[in-house]
């Protein structure tokens, strides 16, 4: 794979200048001409609250402003002249994007383009501090790279393996090393080998389907066993698996943090290699890959030899469980004698509504007990890099979701998002709880392949 998109941390990337008209369309105010929140979805907020218990920040700092409303509100204010304040632009950073607002809304309120389009304003209008540009490039330079992650692999082993991890803390080091390098770090997760997945998996049986498969960039370099276990499932259920060796980033990272012109690069490059693919659906197994690739054509609507493309692979998406669902098991499942607790990912319930299907497919598993978490709707603080951009607030939700995980006495944790794994399992950490996580897949492919429960709990 080539890098060929703009380095994310150069100054184009890290603002993006709009021509001296569309400046003076609005030049007091908060947002330029190019896309501002939109006031006719402003105007569907009737300010009710019902999203308020909903919301992490919320939750944890009781501050309108940092509520949904609240945020809307100031929205409100930029498109009427308000200009982009430092303190404007730290309740828009405070938002996850988690979308449970979303869910939570009887007036159908589209919060998810309004942050969208407030945090692309964000990020072209406002001159951050130095130690957050210099933070941003770091992470927008590394994390959309699968082969600057892949290159990690082997320094990490080492790390993970000699503990050097705990001769850093012992020694007092690992203490004054910023908020931000430490977040990172405890967030790693363990590197295990994996093989690699050729480019095409034969379906078993009679094919029932062709499904592309996006790999991911988190997900390729440090969970290749999800997407074992993905290609594995799909194949166990009669489909062709192709993998597109020229697929990089989706874009979902930066889409989700305002750079949206380096997320339409990244989303570019992805239409081009699954549109040539001859695929009946593109399958995702992270669920912010899967939200942002359904967003596409919005995000593709001004490019003219893209937007066509980025309908049709839209209408192709679908994530892994809602597909598998959609066409009906197939595959013989054994037992597997388990209690587990399941976590909705943000990305996935929130973003795609999808909650049932996931459930239904665990749920089907003979001998498996599925639990479910108190007060699940509330985000585990990942939110794509937010626990590295706001790594206090990311762990007190953290926290939160720990302890309501652990009362579920469940011994095993099920997610279907690589952020979210890293997250809890830190969170857990850090209580004193080692608790085993797996992704929905794999669940089922012990299922399918006969695997003992032990080998999902002895991760």
């Amino acid at each position: 794979m080539t890098d060929r998109t703009p380095e994310p941390g150069s100054a184009r990337q890290e603002r993006q200048p709009v021509t001296p008209t569309e400046a003076a369309a609005n030049p007091n105010g908060a947002f330029d001409a190019f896309n501002p929140p939109q006031q006719e979805l402003i105007d569907d907020c009737v300010h009710c609250g019902f999203c308020l218990p909903s919301c992490p920040t919320y939750e944890l700092w009781g501050e309108e402003m940092d509520s949904p409303r609240g945020r809307i509100h100031l929205m409100e204010s930029g498109l009427d002249g308000e200009p982009l304040s430092g303190s404007m632009v730290e309740h828009f950073d405070n938002c996850l994007g988690c979308m449970a607002c979303v869910t939570a809304c009887p007036s159908g309120v589209q919060y998810g383009s309004l942050i969208n389009r407030t945090r692309a304003q964000v990020e072209r209008n406002h001159r951050r501090e130095p130690g957050q540009r210099w933070l941003r490039r770091l992470i927008f330079g590394l994390f959309p790279y699968k082969r600057r992650l892949s290159a990690l692999r082997l320094p990490l082993a080492l790390y993970q393996r000699l503990r050097i991890d705990a001769l850093l803390r012992r020694s007092g080091v690992f203490a004054k090393l910023p908020a931000h390098l430490r977040a990172m770090e405890s967030l790693v997760p363990p590197v295990r080998r994996a093989s690699r997945l050729p480019t095409r998996v034969p379906a078993k049986g009679r094919r029932r389907a062709v499904v592309g498969m996006l790999t991911g960039c988190v997900q390729h370099a440090f969970f290749p066993d999800v997407n074992n276990a993905t290609a594995r499932v799909l194949a166990a259920e009669g489909c062709e698996v192709v993998i597109p060796e020229k697929q990089g980033c989706c874009g979902a990272l930066s889409e989700h943090s305002g750079r949206e012109r380096e997320a339409t690069e990244f989303a570019k490059r992805t239409v081009e290699a699954f549109e040539s693919a001859g695929v009946d659906y593109v399958v995702i197994n992270s669920a912010g890959c899967g939200s942002t690739l359904k967003e596409y054509p919005r995000l593709l609507a001004d490019e003219p030899r893209y937007a066509a493309a980025a309908e049709r692979l839209s209408a192709r998406v679908r994530d892994v469980a809602e597909l598998l669902v959609e066409l009906g098991p197939s595959a013989r499942l054994n037992p597997l004698n388990l209690t587990i607790a399941y976590h909705d990912a943000c990305h996935l319930s929130h973003g795609q509504g999808i909650r049932a299907q996931p459930r239904e497919l665990l749920r089907g598993v003979p001998g498996l007990e599925l639990r479910e978490i108190n007060r699940g709707e509330i985000c585990c603080g990942s939110a794509g890099v937010y626990n590295l951009l706001q790594p206090k607030a990311a762990a007190e939700l953290g926290d939160m979701k720990a302890r309501n995980v652990r009362e579920t006495g469940a011994d095993l944790l099920v997610t279907a998002n690589p952020g979210c794994s890293m997250q809890i399992r830190t969170a857990l950490r850090r209580e004193g709880t080692d608790l085993p996580i797996a992704h929905t897949v794999q669940i089922l492919d012990a299922a399918v392949s006969g695997n003992s429960a032990e080998s999902l709990l002895n991760r």
